[in-house]
């Protein structure tokens, strides 16, 4: 069973919250402990950048085909 994309779009960030308040409840350095790729924390800030960054570089590379076609 698949997630439908609202569900996912809101799904994901929540989840996301959920672990940096976690990281920051439970984490004694919160901040400078961020940049460890083992930490909770480092994933929780990553997930809603990723997103953004990968539906305009999806979005870029669909205007470029589409003006390539048509020139």
């Amino acid at each position: 069973m698949f997630l439908s994309l609202p569900t996912l779009t809101v799904l994901i960030p929540l989840i996301s919250l959920a672990g940096l308040f976690y990281s920051a409840s439970v984490e004694e350095n919160f901040p400078q402990g961020c940049t460890s790729a083992a930490s909770l924390c480092f994933y929780s800030l990553l997930l809603p950048i990723t997103i953004p960054v990968y539906v305009f570089f999806h979005l870029w590379t669909w205007m470029g085909i589409k003006l390539f076609r048509h020139n």
